[in-house]
């Protein structure tokens, strides 16, 4: 490609909106405009990156069996009423109506049309089967933000493992696993495997590949020690013994008038962790009480996870009073009967505890948790902060900011059975297929990289997913300069590198800058005065190195370097 052909429309100065690295790099660089909010056109630039990214996803895949389907991305509203996601969604999910009054949905994912699919399957010799297709996905972020971080409409690798038995799943998972590591390792990403929430995609066994990034949405909990991390929706770990005194034989009643917070409590001699905090939830409608200790925080998902809701908010003041007879600051579970309890684990067994009489400006001390709370279910519920002991070795845990750009869960058999995908087994007998998930968002990981390769300059590519691999770069366009480009030019793509021939009438500054901030890995600059001494200038867009090569040996030297780093 000759840049004097390229559409490439780069801008001085980055969107006023760009918070993220890649969102104001990519603007600039030429590679993406927004339409909307959350929609991106991908400009040639752009594109090709995103299919080098795709491309790299496609090979690993293949290589463990994987066939490539394309599926509609526009779904009949009865498959997803039929799985039960149709209302568990919730408002992500993009919704219409045809002409006829047809229900229908923008794929959010495709465990339901695969599973569809799947169903035409009828013996278990023809499992295990590994099937994927790299479509188009749509889910109605309430705030889409950082370019193609988080977006509204996205390219989206989705594969789905089949097999007979949970064995079977779990070689599919592993394998998948693997092959996420090869993909990020070419991809250049430093990502790790954590635990995680499969959330609204269901299934349970799950892991996340994050990668560190100021930009990212997602904390995540690690050991410094061990192999430990999760995400900070499934994060655990050990907490400190406290001891409890013998409690009295029932809970005392005393006042507390204007104590509405738990330092307040605290500073009146009921320490922290020896609360009892009562969360007022709306769960699906129903109201829930939420008990943790009064020195940790609630960590929504958790208790989404523990208890299946779809909608989850917290009560308002006025709704807690009218369910418990006491606003904010003196609520408490003692004597509840008529509502659902749902008690974090670092309750269990504590006793002297401190909680809301239900009653403005009063509280008890002396509580039994077991004894006078009728919890409905124990569960985790507390979010994991820095600084805890880690679940394994003790060491304590950090925080770290990230972006996920993969995830892997084993989904079981609930698909299956709800669409009938059931094989016969080798006795005869009739059983449903069991299934894993497995997903990567294209454009995601395109915008990671940039998050991961760059500097004051601009973008910082590695080779594997360049728009251009080398950029030949001509400062003068007199014949003799222009010949020697357009060999260099042809040697190189002979060799079969990706490479740009910058032949504009352009300032080599304006040039230099231009290359600098697309990314190009490796540039030949050629010069009148360098070819006097039959030489070229070659620079290094990772580390800004440069040196001069003979001629004849240019080409060679760049190609080598590209295909090694491929």
């Amino acid at each position: 490609m000759r840049w004097s052909n390229l559409f490439t429309p780069t801008l001085r100065d980055a969107p006023a909106d760009a918070e993220a690295a890649s969102h104001a790099l990519l603007v600039k660089g030429g590679f993406i405009r927004q339409l909307h909010a959350g929609h991106y056109s991908m400009l040639p630039l752009g594109w090709k990156v995103h299919q080098k990214v795709a491309a790299i996803v496609r090979e690993e895949i293949n290589a463990i069996g994987g066939q490539e389907f394309l599926l509609p991305t526009m779904h009949p509203a009865a498959v997803w009423k039929q799985s039960g996601r149709w209302d568990t969604m919730g408002e992500i999910m993009f919704r219409l109506t045809d002409r006829r009054e047809n229900d229908l949905a923008l794929g959010i994912t495709h465990e339901e049309i695969f599973a569809t699919v799947a169903a035409e399957l009828s013996s278990y010799k023809e499992l295990p089967q590994i099937w994927y297709h790299i479509q188009t996905k749509f889910r109605d972020e309430a705030r889409p933000k950082s370019g193609l971080l988080r977006v509204r409409e996205f390219h989206m690798k989705d594969s789905y493992s089949f097999d007979i038995d949970w064995d079977g799943l779990d070689r599919s998972f592993e394998q998948h696993r693997v092959a996420y590591e090869r993909i990020f390792e070419r991809l250049g990403l430093p990502a790790f495997g954590v635990q995680a929430s499969s959330g609204a995609m269901g299934g349970n066994t799950s892991t996340e590949f994050m990668v560190p990034c100021p930009a990212g949405e997602d904390d995540v909990i690690r050991c410094p020690n061990c192999d430990y991390a999760a995400n900070i929706e499934k994060a655990t770990s050990r907490l400190a013994p406290i001891e409890d005194d013998a409690p009295p034989a029932e809970p005392e009643r005393f006042p507390t008038p204007g104590i509405r917070t738990i330092a307040a409590l605290a500073d009146a001699g009921a320490p922290a962790d020896r609360q009892i905090k009562t969360m007022v939830m709306i769960a699906d409608g129903e109201v829930v009480l939420a008990l943790l200790r009064g020195d940790h925080q609630l960590n929504t998902q958790k208790f989404i996870d523990a208890t299946g809701t779809i909608v989850l908010r917290p009560a308002t003041p006025e709704e807690a009073q009218a369910n418990l007879g006491a606003l904010p600051g003196s609520l408490g579970a003692v004597g509840v009967t008529d509502l659902r309890i749902i008690a974090d684990e670092a309750l269990r067994g504590r006793t002297n505890m401190t909680t809301g009489a239900n009653d403005d400006d009063w509280h008890y001390r002396g509580v039994d948790i077991e004894r006078d709370i009728t919890v409905t279910r124990w569960a985790d519920l507390r979010e994991v902060t820095a600084g805890e002991a880690c679940l394994n070795c003790g060491t304590a845990l950090e925080t770290i900011r990230c972006v996920e750009i993969g995830h892997i869960f084993k989904l079981g058999t609930v698909f299956a059975e709800t669409f009938g995908a059931m094989v016969s087994d080798s006795e005869g007998k009739q059983r449903p297929i069991v299934m894993g998930s497995y997903g990567i968002g294209i454009g995601r990981n395109m915008a990671t990289i940039a998050e991961t390769y760059h500097d004051e300059q601009g973008l910082k590519w590695p080779v594997s997913v360049a728009p251009y691999e080398a950029v030949v770069t001509v400062l003068k366009l007199d014949e003799e300069t222009m010949a020697a480009a357009e060999e260099l030019y042809r040697g190189l793509r002979a060799r079969g590198v990706d490479v740009l021939l910058d032949d504009r009438d352009a300032r080599a500054g304006v040039k230099f800058a231009d290359a600098e901030l697309i990314g190009i890995p490796y540039r030949l600059t050629v010069g009148p005065r360098s070819l006097a001494d039959g030489e070229v200038e070659l620079t290094m867009r990772a580390n800004g190195d440069g040196k001069r090569l003979a001629v004849e040996v240019a080409v060679d030297t760049v190609a080598d370097a590209v295909i090694a780093q491929r």
